[in-house]
């Protein structure tokens, strides 16, 4: 046994979710616009399918970003009022 606890410390930032989120982001983008790409190879549409799917790409992949985003910033402030509250730094009224 060498003494290491498993997981972070406590009270250490967490970037693995905010990482994850960028990286799906860019994997939409790059996916639809791709996609559409290969669209337009095969139906001939050069380049209004590979154009559509960027645009598909980008506005799914920004909508799914900025929701996740949000609701890890919420989880954040929920938990940083947890720690306020155990810690007895809340005063009640």
């Amino acid at each position: 046994m060498s003494g290491r606890t498993e997981g972070p410390p406590p009270g250490a930032p967490l970037y693995g979710p905010y990482l994850t989120i960028g990286l799906q982001l860019a994997v939409t983008v790059v996916a639809f616009f791709f996609l559409g790409r290969w669209l337009d190879g095969k139906f001939g549409t050069d380049p209004w399918l590979m154009l559509a799917g960027l645009a598909v790409g980008v506005t799914g992949g920004l909508t799914a970003f900025l929701k996740s985003a949000l609701a890890l910033g919420r989880e954040e402030d929920r938990e940083a009022a947890d720690r306020k509250k155990e810690s007895g730094g809340e005063s009640e009224k």
